[in-house]
């Protein structure tokens, strides 16, 4: 989840051709968005538990997939950022799915309250150190990793103390957070499309 372009991007004239590689960070950003999305659809009580299943096939395809096909393209863009922002985090969507699938299957005991707010906790330090690499990027990819790490650590709050409001606050959150993932995605594809500024994403 982020934007491949160096500090310097906002001096360059948008659509300006600096490598014969494609940018790889909208599909990153979007597979995380919408399914961050829809997760917390759920979480927010908007829709239903019956939805679950739809929402796994998004963990593990678009969430999952599509960010790690981004991370190794960063690799080859020699992003090291982007590279460790979209293949952990795309791993981290199949982790989820096999965390809550492996005990449907029997594979696994379920994990309880403070288990879960334990794995969650730990993305949200990963997320928040990575939060401090993007303070020389634009705003839009600042607000997409702030807003996550809020997100990480409301959920390990709501797992550790079972209070259900809280789940519900960080799902409004979490929902914020996906739109604002998507919201860069569109800017990137749009900007570069078109060969101007349709969409702002703030200055580094």
């Amino acid at each position: 989840m982020v934007n491949v372009q160096t500090a310097n991007k906002e001096s360059k004239p948008f659509g300006a051709m600096t490598s014969a590689l494609a940018n790889p960070s909208p599909l990153g950003l979007m597979g995380f968005g919408m399914t961050t999305v829809l997760l917390n659809l759920l979480n927010a009580g908007i829709i239903a538990s019956s939805s679950l299943g739809m929402i796994l096939a998004m963990g593990i395809f678009y969430g999952g997939i599509a960010q790690i096909i981004a991370g190794v393209m960063e690799f080859r863009k020699g992003n090291t950022f982007g590279t460790t922002a979209f293949t952990s985090y795309g791993l981290f969507w199949v982790s989820l799915v096999a965390i809550m699938l492996f005990p449907k299957l029997g594979w696994a005991s379920a994990p309880d309250g403070v288990s879960m707010a334990a794995y969650l906790a730990m993305w949200g330090l990963f997320t928040a150190y990575m939060f401090a690499g993007t303070l020389n990027k634009n705003r839009a990819l600042q607000l997409v990793f702030a807003s996550l790490a809020l997100l990480f650590f409301m959920l390990a709050i709501a797992d550790y103390t079972g209070i259900a409001w809280i789940k519900m606050l960080a799902g409004l959150e979490g929902i914020a957070c996906g739109f604002s993932a998507i919201y860069l995605a569109c800017a990137e594809v749009l900007n570069e499309a078109h060969g101007k500024k349709v969409l702002p994403i703030g200055g580094t």
